[in-house]
C-alpha cells in the first residue's frame, strides 16, 4: 500500500498543475486581429512590453508575438461587438423576464390568469373571482369576427352614427356595484385589412392612442332598447371634432407591474348594462367593446378564476386535526 502513495501524490500533482490548462480550454475563444487581416484564436492574452503573449485555442499552447502585429482597434472592437448581445437575444430575455414576472394579485391567493386580456373582478356569495370579458363587435363593423382593437369609428361630417350591440344582456354579469377591471391589450397588435364600412371618413383608419393612458379607456352606461343595447351615438362636426352623445361613468386608473391598467368606478354603478371602450385620438372610439352588465341577483358567471387559498385546519380531536376537503 506504501509503495502507491508516490504514484497517488504524482497524479495528484499532475492534475492540479493542468487545472489552470483545462479551464483555458474551456474559456470561450477570443480574436487577436493583426493587421494584415489574419487573427489568431486565443482563450487569454497578456501585453509585456513589445510582445504579446497568449494562449492559442488552436494549438492549446502559450505563444508570443510583436505587440505591433497586434491591430489593437480592431480587437477591441471585436470584443465589444461579442459583449452586446443581438437584438433577438435582448427581445428574448425581455420576452422571459415578462413570462417569470408574476402577474398581479388583484384578491388574496388570485392573481390575472392570463398575461394579456381584459378581466373584472366580481363577488360571488362572499368569494372574490376573476372574469375575463371578450370583445364584442358594434354593429357598423359587424362583419368583420376578429379579436382586434384598432377598428375605429370616425364619421364624415354632419353624419350621426349608432354603435349597437347584439341582445339585452352581456354575457358577464357583475354581482358587485363597483367592479374592477384590469386592462392589458397585446403590444403592437397586427393592424388588420380594413373593412369597407368599418369607417365612414375618406380618410384611412389610423393607430393612434391618446396623449393620456388614462383617458385611453372608458367604462360607458349602455342603453338597451328592444333587442339592442345601445353603446353610444357619434357625431363629426364640420370643424372635424367628433362628438358623443354617451353616458361616461367617472373612474379612477391606477398603473400596476407587468403593463396592467386597474380602471375602477369612483361610485357605485346602478344595475344595468355596461361597456369598456378604447378611445384614439380626436375622440376616435373603437367599434371593438368590452360589454358586461351589474345585476347583484344574477346566476353565477361561467368559468371564474377562484382564490387559491388554503382552506383551514379544523381540529375535530385534542390529538387529531384534519384539513377541510
Amino acid at each position: 500500500m506504501n509503495s502507491m502513495r508516490p504514484v497517488l501524490i504524482g497524479l495528484l500533482l499532475l492534475a492540479l498543475t493542468s487545472l489552470p490548462l483545462a479551464i483555458a480550454q474551456d474559456t470561450t475563444p477570443s480574436r487577436l486581429i493583426l493587421k494584415d487581416g489574419s487573427y489568431q484564436l486565443v482563450t487569454k492574452y497578456q501585453v509585456k512590453g513589445d510582445r504579446v503573449r497568449y494562449y492559442s485555442s488552436e494549438r492549446e499552447d502559450w505563444e508570443e508575438l510583436p505587440n505591433s502585429l497586434v491591430d489593437w482597434p480592431a480587437t477591441e472592437k471585436y470584443a465589444k461587438d461579442r459583449a452586446t448581445p443581438p437584438p433577438e437575444a435582448v427581445e428574448l430575455d425581455k420576452e422571459l423576464d415578462r413570462i417569470e414576472a408574476p402577474l398581479p394579485e388583484v384578491a388574496p391567493g388570485l392573481r390575472i390568469p392570463e398575461y394579456t386580456g381584459v378581466f373584472l373582478l366580481d363577488q360571488f356569495q362572499g368569494e372574490p373571482q376573476l372574469l375575463e370579458i371578450n370583445q364584442t363587435a358594434g354593429d357598423i363593423n359587424r362583419n368583420t369576427k376578429v379579436n382586434i382593437f384598432k377598428g375605429t369609428i370616425n364619421p364624415v361630417a354632419g353624419l350621426k352614427q349608432t354603435i349597437e350591440l347584439e341582445g339585452t344582456h352581456a354575457a358577464i354579469q357583475s354581482h358587485v356595484d363597483v367592479p374592477a377591471l384590469y386592462i392589458k391589450l397585446e403590444d403592437n397588435p397586427p393592424q388588420p385589412a380594413t373593412p369597407a364600412d368599418a369607417t365612414l371618413s375618406s380618410e384611412p383608419p389610423k393607430t393612434q392612442q391618446p396623449a393620456d393612458a388614462f383617458e385611453q379607456f372608458l367604462i360607458l352606461r349602455v342603453e338597451v332598447k328592444g333587442n339592442k343595447r345601445i353603446v353610444g351615438n357619434v357625431k363629426r362636426q364640420i370643424t372635424g371634432k367628433i362628438s358623443h352623445e354617451q353616458h361616461a361613468v367617472k373612474t379612477t386608473s391606477t398603473k400596476l407591474n407587468g403593463g396592467w391598467l386597474k380602471l375602477t368606478p369612483t361610485e357605485n354603478l346602478v344595475p344595468g348594462e355596461y361597456a369598456l371602450v378604447e378611445m384614439a385620438e380626436k375622440g376616435a372610439m373603437n367599434l371593438y367593446v368590452w360589454d358586461f352588465g351589474v345585476n347583484p341577483k344574477a346566476p353565477p358567471n361561467p368559468n371564474p378564476w377562484k382564490a387559491d387559498v388554503k382552506k383551514p385546519i379544523v381540529t375535530t380531536s385534542p390529538s387529531v386535526k384534519s384539513e377541510v376537503k
